[in-house]
């Protein structure tokens, strides 16, 4: 397969379901949120298989090995067969941990939690 067969990364991080849509994968490639290998790419750099997308969503690192290619967008089910989450466990563990300290605070000088707020926090806080 010649590199014009191959699908351009953002249009390929769109069908993967990254991103919603392709220009916001496009701006994500332009502004060094996406790697290659750790090199910051352009949008239209054709996808290879093997290659380890590192794309940086806040303050985690979320790592996607490529498996296969598509030609349109798939179903979310569908995605376990074009690419592989190998995101590091201490990644996902910063999200969960940023996610409860941003949701404790919204509760820290204002009003009250409501009965649903404070379950989700006594489950964050539990784990």
């Amino acid at each position: 397969m010649t590199d014009k067969e191959k699908p351009r990364i953002d249009k390929y991080l769109w069908c993967i379901r990254v991103y919603k849509s392709r220009t916001l994968a496009t701006e994500a490639c332009d502004g060094g949120k996406v790697k290659i290998n750790g090199e910051r790419i352009k949008p239209s750099r054709p996808v290879r298989l093997g290659e380890e997308i590192t794309i940086q969503h806040g303050i985690i690192k979320k790592v996607y090995k490529v498996i296969g290619f598509l030609e349109k967008r798939v179903a979310a089910k569908l995605v376990i067969n074009y690419t592989e989450d190998i995101t590091p466990k201490e990644e996902i563990e910063k999200a969960l941990i940023a996610k409860f300290v941003s949701y404790e605070s919204k509760f820290r000088d204002s009003a009250r939690p409501t009965k649903k707020d404070r379950r989700l926090l006594q489950k964050y806080r539990n784990k």
